[in-house]
């Protein structure tokens, strides 16, 4: 399992560094430069000649890409031409809200799909199957936007005053926001990258509540997840029903599952021991997938429930042709993706024995 492990990180480098040549030259293949499109129409020839000096951009592109390659191993993310400040501060301030919504988001997809799945298969073309498919087609069919306006709509306006309210937007109400935890415990910390560790962690509204116990925050945060985590999560809860219905039927129909009925097991055990577990395959597929793709930001969503997280920083960035955030964002999402796909294909063998690495 080790040696498959180091195999795979080993593996994994030449598919980032590549990940990062294709990102560097698109993001300079994009028409346009930085300088006008962050300044506008002060954007002068001798303006832009001093902008592209100071931030290194009019040197050729192969001597631009080693120097930024060099960097990054280094941990050094370079500084964000639009905001003036390290990017590895902004991944500090987005990826926390992204990487919380996308937990949330996955949370209820698979509380709700593979429940919705497994019913739908044990009630094979009866009418719960129907409606249940029905609803997990129009989830598939409901845009993102639309969803999350209706959403707003509806429990932050129809509802208002009731208990089922919702907030429409942001993280936290205004005054709610917690002390870090790391500052609550009184630890004192002087290594810069430690700091940003915590930094990066008492981010995580709900885990900094917990941690801290403001039961208060937990629940207004939990409140504020609702919504997006709803919004975003529609599509991926009817993929993961669809598909867990699929895997059961397949796998209701094998012989050992007539063996296990026939020696007078009940039907729940059959169901969830001998079925489900053996089903499980494409639906970790299904699932890290969708978490990778979440990780990689929800533009709409963010922009509709008025979240800063990694998908609104990077269209901005992209707009502004603000290569270092998109660069290093880029970079931080593929090794999310490499290290769910090394998470997947381990948990092959646990699900399944006949399933061997080597």
């Amino acid at each position: 399992m080790i040696t498959y492990i180091l195999r795979r990180i080993f593996s994994s480098i030449p598919v980032l560094f590549g990940i990062l040549f294709v990102t560097f030259a698109l993001a300079r293949l994009i028409p346009g430069d930085p300088c006008r499109a962050i300044l506008g129409e002060k954007a002068t020839d001798r303006i832009c000649e001093d902008f592209l000096h100071r931030h290194g951009l009019d040197r050729p592109i192969h001597i631009q890409f080693i120097t930024y390659v060099g960097e990054i191993v280094q941990g050094d993310f370079g500084d964000s031409i639009r905001y003036n400040k390290p990017v590895t501060d902004l991944l500090v301030e987005r990826l926390p809200t992204t990487l919380e919504l996308t937990l949330a988001a996955m949370s209820f997809s698979i509380i709700v799909g593979i429940p919705l799945g497994i019913v739908s298969a044990v009630r094979h073309n009866s009418i719960v199957d129907v409606v249940t498919m029905m609803i997990a087609n129009i989830g598939v069919s409901m845009p993102v936007f639309w969803l999350g306006l209706m959403l707003a709509y509806v429990f932050a306006l129809l509802l208002k005053g009731t208990a089922f309210q919702l907030p429409p937007s942001g993280r936290l109400s205004p005054g709610m926001l917690p002390d870090p935890f790391y500052e609550v415990w009184g630890w004192e910390v002087s290594s810069p990258g430690l700091a940003g560790v915590l930094e990066f962690f008492s981010r995580l509204n709900v885990l900094n509540s917990l941690l801290i116990w403001r039961m208060d925050t937990l629940w207004d945060a939990i409140k504020h997840l609702i919504l997006p985590a709803v919004a975003v999560g529609t599509i991926p809860l009817a993929l993961i029903a669809r598909m867990t219905r699929s895997s059961m039927l397949d796998v209701l129909g094998q012989d050992y599952i007539r063996t296990a009925r026939a020696k007078g097991l009940p039907r729940r055990k059959v169901v969830l021991k001998h079925g489900l577990r053996n089903a499980l395959l494409p639906l970790v597929t299904i699932i890290g997938l969708s978490l990778g793709s979440f990780l990689g930001g929800a533009v709409l969503t963010e922009t509709i429930f008025g979240l800063s997280g990694v998908g609104r920083i990077l269209y901005d960035a992209i707009t502004a042709r603000d290569y270092g955030i998109v660069q290093s964002f880029t970079v931080v999402i593929a090794v999310f993706f490499v290290m769910l796909n090394l998470i997947v294909d381990i948990s092959y063998v646990y699900l399944d024995p006949r399933v061997r690495l080597e």
